[in-house]
């Protein structure tokens, strides 16, 4: 009998590695790691803000997050800084200024370290809600998107020519990037958010033989990663955030190490 908290934490990890598959293989393709990064650690200032305003934490993370994609979208307009430059000054300023926000309330205990690393099996039916709420919305999304997004990732310039508005598309992708972050937030935690976006992802592309079977390979690696990263967690008693990368990265691994042959070839 598998006891009800494993069970929330299996199904909360699947919706999470389900939504990050198909949005992990345009941060690949478009080279966002770096972007989800600063999101990411974004979050710490979204925690402080929900502490504040007396709302759920999950609601001031997906708060800050959009405000800071909107802040990264009109920033890559600039041209007095590169956009990796005015990535970290957005990534450790936010970070930094939630840590200072935390220290002023000296009532409030939060475990840092949940929020660093995740704590997938605290999960609650609260949270699962979030997760499939939040990552069904962020999905319907990103269909939506699929076909200019896909043009804009091939050749921004040639789509802007053919009339896809290329702002506006940009602007919702990094929007509905925010809230994957905020609703992954619980499971992986800030600091290993990027790599449940970027492995399954990478590990993908070598089989896929086009877009849509990568997106659909990379949720599937992710899948394949949460059981194999809380059954190893389980075994071993291991923090269970951490162990589920790992496991996406021997995935990884092996599929780089496996002859090219036994895959599709890519386009």
């Amino acid at each position: 009998m598998i006891d009800d908290f494993l069970l929330r934490a299996l199904f909360g990890g699947l919706g999470v590695a389900l939504v990050a598959g198909p949005f992990g293989s345009f941060v690949v393709w478009r080279r966002l790691a770096y972007f989800g990064d600063t999101l990411s650690h974004s979050a710490l200032l979204g925690v402080a803000l929900g502490f504040i305003l007396h709302v759920n934490l999950t609601v001031g993370i997906i708060v800050i997050c959009q405000l800071l994609a909107i802040l990264l979208f009109y920033s890559q307009r600039q041209r007095q800084l590169a956009s990796d430059t005015m990535l970290g000054i957005f990534a450790h300023g936010a970070l930094s200024l939630g840590l200072v926000a935390l220290s002023f309330m000296e009532d409030v205990r939060i475990d840092l370290v949940a929020y660093l690393f995740g704590d997938i099996l605290a999960i609650s039916n609260g949270d699962l809600g979030w997760i499939f709420i939040g990552g069904g919305v962020a999905l319907a999304g990103l269909l939506w998107l699929w076909k200019p997004l896909l043009a804009i990732t091939i050749h921004e310039d040639l789509a802007r020519v053919e009339g896809v508005p290329v702002d506006r598309v940009n602007w919702m992708f990094l929007g509905l990037i925010a809230l994957v972050v905020a609703v992954m937030m619980k499971v992986v935690g800030m600091l290993l958010v990027t790599a449940l976006l970027i492995i399954p992802a990478a590990t993908a592309r070598r089989f896929a033989g086009n877009p849509e079977m990568m997106a659909v390979l990379a949720s599937l690696i992710g899948c394949l990663a949460v059981c194999l990263g809380l059954y190893g967690s389980f075994q071993w008693d291991t923090p269970t955030g951490p162990t589920i990368v790992v496991a996406a990265c021997i995935v990884f691994t092996l599929g780089f190490l496996a002859p090219r042959g036994l895959f599709l070839k890519d386009q």
